[in-house]
């Protein structure tokens, strides 16, 4: 039985392997059947032989070296593919992103929100196209299916939709964890686990006015967060739409279509073009025709050309994206925007639920590594695992959105007439923080992060006892200033200072006996070399919370 298992094992890493290649269609569906029949034939010995089945149900995984040794209930220490920990100097950054981007959220007017981490299973069905795929589903507990969010929009629908008579019209932004299956690239921000920051206008406006407004939020941000140059990609789904009816795109595979012009970012034009006409049964005169109009990309030029075009200034779908696009403009340029933006025909955007205006925000750099004959690298997989080859994987988006008007809708339910009792229109922004962070990180050495906020260390010399240590502590946490102090009775001079060096704290409180039967204590600038500070200058212990302050102030 252990050895069909292994050949389970071996066969699924075949598949997966070849789907990631994008192989041809009859050998991944060959090599699919021989995995079905490996699994049929270890079912059927399974119940033939329960004792051996339990026997083998363990994780055929290797132990570590040394395994044998750990004793009975040991287990291998690990954490799940896609997810990881996160040290104190890491934290820090991760503190400073999220403070930084609710900063920028509050000046906007934003106020918070919180939802479940998991919805009903039925809730977020048929809201992702192909990525639906993605989704965790958890096991049935009390009757209900459920699964874990796939992202932060839903969920805010369902809560418009819920909750629609007080908040008709809200500006919210939420952070928080969402959950995917995808195939994780650690090192570039790719996880299955990861965070959200989202800010959202919900509520009937006049067109484009709150639009452009979430774009001046997410240029703000990345700005204030200090990645380096970035693009903000524009397009919109009523041009999209348009174009793919002009060029004879069934109605029926709009989105199918849409979605693999979605990976233009990734991968060359010749090869989603397979993809829409050898597995998307696409007319290849059609796809053709849509090569000509997705590779375009330009400014406000671009909306002047695209008007000039006779087939699709006739197309009533496209002509109300251009005129959404051109007051889009408008808006931007009064914003200060428009030198961050690209109206790019290639942005797709492939979730169901968009409308309208779509954008997403790219880095320079983070696209996938450039080949020798100047192609993008295919994303790979790792000989003999499920798992991405990250040399061939860039960043991607930091950042993406767009308008979605029925979302709402369609959780509310149908009157008389087929219409939604609740239509919310709503467009926001979503910016994720992991591969925010994994850029952050990139830039700095873990040595030179403050991972605490303590700004004063009491050093105790020449056995200054720990009460008197407290007192000065205590004095100096009454007047809200961070503080700490050794946790022993008699500490070492030299650990102590050792301590302010090793957590960066930029002032000590130096107590001895003598000082503290004159009323005395010395200050020192932990950051400063200056020969002249000796051990610190003396002051009336009166003075001391004030010179702090002001020494703090000038930081």
């Amino acid at each position: 039985m252990e050895a069909i298992e292994q050949r389970i094992t071996e066969q699924g890493n075949k598949v997966r392997s070849l789907k990631s290649s994008k192989a041809d269609k009859d050998v991944i569906t060959a090599e699919v059947a021989i995995l079905n029949a490996l699994k049929a034939e270890l079912k059927a010995l399974s119940l033939s032989d329960p004792a051996a089945a339990a026997a083998t149900a363990a994780p055929a995984t290797k132990p570590a070296k040394g395994d044998d040794k750990k004793g009975k209930g040991a287990f291998t220490l690990k954490n799940a593919k896609g997810t990881k920990d996160y040290t104190p100097q890491e934290m820090a950054v991760r503190e400073k992103i999220f403070s930084t981007i609710i900063k920028v959220f509050k000046k906007h007017g934003g106020t918070t929100i919180d939802t479940p981490v998991f919805e009903l299973k039925e809730i977020l069905s048929g809201k992702y196209g192909e990525d639906s795929k993605l989704i965790y589903d958890l096991e049935d507990q009390g009757g209900e299916k459920c699964s874990l969010r796939y992202d932060l929009t839903v969920p805010f629908a369902r809560f418009l939709a819920m909750n629609g008579k007080e908040y008709q019209n809200i500006k919210r932004y939420h952070i928080a964890k969402v959950y995917r299956r995808d195939q994780p690239a650690m090192t570039k921000g790719r996880m299955r686990e990861f965070y959200q920051c989202d800010f959202d206008v919900a509520g009937t406006y006049d067109a484009m006015i709150p639009d452009s407004e979430c774009l001046r939020v997410l240029a703000e941000c990345l700005t204030e967060l200090d990645l380096g140059d970035f693009t903000i990609k524009l397009n919109h789904r009523k041009i999209l739409d348009g174009i793919f009816e002009v060029c004879g795109v069934p109605e029926d595979k709009i989105r199918t279509i849409s979605s693999a012009v979605d990976k233009l970012d990734k991968l060359p034009w010749a090869e989603v073009r397979k993809e829409m006409t050898e597995e998307k049964g696409l007319d290849p005169k059609a796809a053709d025709l849509i090569g000509e109009y997705v590779q375009l990309k330009g400014g406000a030029e671009l909306l002047e050309r695209l008007y000039a075009d006779a087939k699709l200034g006739a197309n009533t779908r496209a002509k109300e994206g251009l005129d959404d696009m051109t007051l889009l403009f408008k808006y931007l340029n009064v914003l200060n925007v428009t030198r961050y933006v690209s109206f790019d025909l290639s942005l797709a955007r492939g979730l169901d639920y968009y409308t309208g205006l779509i954008y997403e925000a790219v880095l320079e750099g983070s696209a996938p590594p450039t080949l020798a004959n100047g192609e993008k690298a295919r994303a790979t997989v790792k000989k003999g695992t499920d798992e991405l080859d990250e040399s061939t994987v860039g960043v991607g988006s930091i950042a993406a959105g767009g308008r979605y008007d029925n979302l709402v809708g369609m959780f509310s339910g149908t009157n008389k007439k087929g219409q939604p009792n609740l239509l919310i229109p709503c467009v926001g922004i979503s910016i994720g923080v992991e591969r925010v962070f994994s850029i952050l990180m990139q830039k700095q050495k873990k040595e030179d992060i403050k991972s605490n906020e303590v700004e004063v260390y009491v050093v105790g010399l020449g056995g200054v006892s720990v009460e008197e240590r407290m007192k000065i502590c205590t004095e100096l946490w009454d007047a809200g200033i961070k503080a700490e102090f050794a946790y022993k009775l008699k500490p070492r001079t030299q650990n102590q200072w050792d301590a302010c060096d090793r957590d960066m704290i930029p002032f000590a409180v130096i107590v001895g006996n003598d000082e503290i039967e004159k009323g005395l204590i010395k200050i020192k600038d932990m950051r400063s070399k200056d020969e002249s500070q000796k051990g610190g200058i003396e002051y009336p212990r009166t003075q001391m919370i004030a010179e702090i302050k002001s020494r703090l102030a000038q930081l």
